[in-house]
């Protein structure tokens, strides 16, 4: 009997699906365990200044050193260094911005979705204003007032992307609403409180939690942007951004300064969309 041909392609794609969700694991957790290890792992302190070996190449190019693996910068700092510490300030934003958001537009939209009437009207009306706003125009306006600290990026990024999440849980409130089983909760006298809680929000996680893993990555992108601009955190906390800053520069000469954070960029937001990208498969 002759067997079907769809099974070895499920199986192919099944086996690219494993293997993507095996590698954006893979680089997640080797990023966090970089932030959480960094005074271990890191071999010299990031702000250590070493002026007789700025803008020393990497190790396997001539006139590199196995003591500075990536590289010096400008003024003497091991790249590789702060890279690790650089780590933190991005996941500390990406996490922490989408938590922000997850928080004011989970609760606003699920009110809104649910209730109706004039909590929706209003709700979706301060959505629509604050998505009339151009998002990076925005954070930089309001980080430039409040200024340049990780506590102030983090609570920027999270306003400026709650309206995502509110529509969304808007939208999946509506659906789940006039769905059987939350019938039948109203009809055995449940509050709406327990609704909510028991019955609308866990059949949204799902897809909140894929929204977040890309809006992630996406608030990765954008803080090394504002840190390039010099907006994110102080020139004396290694991140990313104002990595690529410091090599601007120097990319003729030095060009390791500014590529090796660029890359970091690069596997932080693959590793967070083929997450997402898994979690919106299954």
């Amino acid at each position: 009997m002759t067997r079907p041909l769809t099974r070895p392609r499920s199986r192919r794609r099944g086996s690219r699906g494993n293997l993507r969700a095996r590698l954006g694991t893979g680089l997640v957790l080797g990023l966090v365990l970089l932030a959480l290890l960094a005074s271990r792992i890191a071999p010299h302190p990031p702000n250590a200044q070493d002026l007789l070996h700025s803008q020393q190449p990497p190790a396997w190019l001539p006139e590199g050193t196995w003591t500075n693996l990536l590289g010096t910068d400008h003024l003497g700092r091991d790249v590789l260094s702060r890279l690790i510490y650089g780590t933190r300030v991005s996941l500390i934003v990406g996490a922490g911005g989408v938590l922000v958001a997850l928080g004011l537009g989970l609760s606003m939209g699920l009110v809104a979705g649910y209730l109706r009437g004039w909590v929706e009207e209003v709700a979706m009306r301060l959505c629509d204003v604050q998505l009339s706003l151009p998002y990076l125009l925005f954070v930089i306006a309001i980080v430039g007032v409040l200024g340049p600290s990780l506590g102030n990026v983090v609570l920027v990024f999270g306003i400026a992307d709650f309206p995502l999440f509110a529509r969304m849980t808007r939208g999946e409130a509506l659906r789940l609403r006039a769905a059987p089983f939350v019938e039948a909760a109203v009809a055995t006298g449940a509050s709406q409180r327990r609704i909510l809680v028991r019955h609308v929000l866990p059949n949204m996680a799902g897809v909140l939690a894929v929204v977040a893993a890309f809006e992630m990555a996406a608030m990765i992108i954008y803080e090394a942007g504002v840190g390039f601009l010099g907006l994110s955190v102080p020139p004396t906390v290694p991140s990313w951004g104002n990595m690529l800053a410091d090599g601007r520069n120097y990319l003729t000469t030095s060009w390791w300064i500014a590529t090796f954070p660029g890359v970091a960029i690069l596997a932080a937001t693959l590793g967070i969309n083929l997450m997402g990208d898994w979690l919106r498969q299954r």
